[in-house]
């Protein structure tokens, strides 16, 4: 390989770092020939390291919050030894985790730029992420804006008179071409704020303002992996897997701290045991306590929790740690265990892959079986909740349409964006991967007879790739090593389950585990439609398609007024609905743009797929090592 990667950089330096022909690439591509494998999956990473050759700059953030209450963030982003008469800086326009174009661009106001001097350079705008600045060779240049941050999320940022919340995409620029480079960010907080926290390491040696603290950063990704909470918020630790814990809770809540202290290292210890060793020496946990909760977001060695306040008690506090395992589990599977596309990150476009199925079902399904070896969950809490998610993915009318992997590769326009017809075109990569993982691990148990799981096949892939290959891996590779461990060909699975929507044999798949598993769906009267109550309206908030109300005309949106010559509300109405038979005919008025109709709604027959299970206490092997 060397004498190829040789020619390649001679290439990219006689050329001003950019391969500007095709016919060079082509040069380039035949002569590498036996290594095109390789270079198919890592060439957005040996370009961006090229790259980063023909620039040197150092990069310093200066992140200041003057004035809180009008939530914006100041932020200064000095770049040094500029080689070039320009240097373009970009934001991002998503955040990793979170597959949703959000153009974070639209929170920046005015971007200016100065040389040393404090004289005034031109900057200009090239496209919707993009600024120019010009007349900046040999200088060290001073890039100044503002960040508009008002949405209070695991994946956007935050500024107000009670906490700071940074998320890094959405706040940093980066400069084109040099996203390897290393850094500082000095974090000047505001006077009210007295805490600060995130993974980021401090620079002890750095000088520093009064009040500021310097962090350090290894390149552009490793910056917008450290989310930064600012503010006074309170603060605790744990050890747990040889690992120093770090939580931050922001505002107030039901919690017990000794409680959490205990609980959460325990959801630490069984996740780690799944793989045998953990990867950090350090991790972080920023836990805000609000009113509208809105999940978790994983990252290297750090995580942000978004709960109610009153999360921590009863059932409710199952659902904190399920959060916690979920997206404690994300720092093996998605951070290190991960699809080519995931890392390094390309923040201009989506980075699209059809295998969230397993970063995300696959956490899905481990998070329930961490509470289970922790201790949280029964066995029949875990079959109930696994049962649970599987009735809901086959009986939603959307898994009929959606594959799981077309889920995962359109999450960035269906997952994060979903409208009135969803559910009928739509599946969650979640819930399906969930089944499918606890689908593989009931196949890897019967095919080594109770002496390997799908825990023995996460920690070979975390191995080959992670820790001797250090790179993601494509999905055919990761069919290939599903089909080596298995030791048989997955194409008929993947037809079916992965690329098909075909609803398996579950009893002929986990009755080896001893399960005994029913189909116990049957056709019941249905009109198709679900209400909501709005404002004294009853208003149409779903119809299914094929359904009853679907053939009369009715749409989402519409004022159900009555139903044969009855006027109704929501109450009345869905009481009404249960009771109808098939072919019962009703005559419904409605309303739509403040017009009248009145239409008849044919009551049909449906069947949502329902199944069941009992335990075979004859199997208890198989049953006990796979629910240990």
């Amino acid at each position: 390989m060397r004498f190829e990667v040789t020619f390649f950089i001679l290439i990219l330096r006689k050329n001003k770092g950019v391969v500007e022909s095709s016919k060079t690439l082509v040069v380039f591509l035949s002569l590498t020939e036996k290594y095109k494998f390789m270079l198919k999956y890592s060439i957005f990473g040996l370009v961006s390291m090229l790259f980063s050759l023909s620039f040197s700059q150092s990069i310093k953030y200066n992140l200041k919050m003057p004035k809180p209450q009008n939530h914006y963030y100041h932020v200064e982003m000095e770049i040094s030894d500029i080689k070039g008469a320009e240097v373009s800086v970009k934001m991002p326009i998503w955040a990793p985790g979170s597959y949703l174009a959000r153009e974070f661009a639209k929170n920046v106001n005015l971007v200016k730029a100065h040389d040393t001097d404090g004289k005034d350079l031109p900057v200009s705008k090239v496209n919707k992420n993009t600024w120019k600045v010009s007349k900046c060779k040999g200088q060290k240049v001073t890039v100044a804006y503002e960040v508009y941050a008002f949405e209070l999320s695991v994946r956007t940022s935050f500024l107000d008179l009670t906490h700071g919340f940074v998320s890094g995409s959405g706040v940093f620029m980066y400069v084109e071409g040099a996203k390897e480079n290393k850094g500082k960010v000095e974090v000047f907080p505001h006077e009210s704020f007295k805490v600060i926290t995130t993974a980021l390491k401090e620079d002890v040696d750095g000088i520093i303002n009064d009040g500021s603290t310097l962090y350090n950063f290894e390149n552009y990704d490793h910056l917008v992996d450290c989310p930064i909470e600012i503010g006074n918020q309170r603060l605790f630790s744990f050890e747990a897997a040889g690992v120093r814990h770090d939580v931050a809770m922001y505002s107030f809540g039901n919690f017990n701290i000794d409680a959490l202290k205990k609980d959460m290292a325990k959801v630490v210890e069984s996740a780690t045991a799944i793989f045998g060793k953990n990867p950090n020496k350090e991790y972080t946990f920023i836990i805000h306590n609000v009113v509208n909760a809105q999940g978790g977001l994983e990252h290297t060695n750090s995580t942000v929790l978004s709960v109610n306040r009153w999360t921590y008690e009863g059932k409710e506090y199952l659902g904190f740690l399920k959060l916690v395992a979920h997206e404690y589990f994300h720092l093996w599977n998605v951070k290190r265990i991960r699809p080519i596309e995931l890392g390094p990150f390309n923040y201009d476009e989506e980075n699209y892959t059809s295998l969230l199925w397993v970063m995300e079902g696959f956490t899905s399904y481990y998070e329930k079986m961490i509470l289970l070896r922790a201790g949280y969950y029964s066995q029949i809490d875990l079959l109930n909740s696994m049962f649970s998610s599987l009735n809901y993915v086959e009986g939603s009318t959307g898994s009929r349409v959606q594959s799981v992997s077309h889920a995962s590769f359109d999450a960035w326009i269906k997952a994060y964006r979903p409208n009135e017809n969803s559910r009928n075109t739509t599946m969650s990569y979640y819930s399906r991967g969930s089944v499918i993982a606890m689908m593989l691990d009931a196949k890897i148990i019967k095919k080594y007879d109770g002496n390997k799981n799908l825990d023995n096949f996460m920690q070979y892939v975390y191995a080959n790739y992670y820790e001797k290959k250090n790179r993601g891996f494509s999905e055919a590779e990761f069919k290939k090593e599903l089909e080596d461990f298995l030791g048989e060909n997955m194409n008929q699975f993947y037809a079916d389950y992965i690329d098909g929507t075909d609803i398996p044999n579950y009893n002929e798949i986990f009755s080896p585990l001893g399960l005994k598993v029913e189909y116990v769906g049957e056709p019941e009267a249905s009109i198709g439609l679900s209400l909501t109550d709005s404002g004294g309206k009853t208003i149409v908030k779903a119809i299914r398609s094929n359904s009853a109300a679907e053939d009369a005309g009715i749409s989402v949106n519409d004022e159900i007024i009555g139903f044969n010559g009855i006027r109704a509300d929501k109450k009345s109405l869905d009481g009404y609905f249960k009771s109808v038979q098939v072919g019962e005919k009703i005559e419904v008025l409605f309303a739509r743009d403040e017009q009248l109709f009145s239409t008849d709604i044919v009551v049909t027959a449906y069947e949502q797929p329902k199944f069941e299970y009992t335990i075979n206490k004859n199997k208890e092997k198989l049953f006990n090592y796979w629910l240990r």
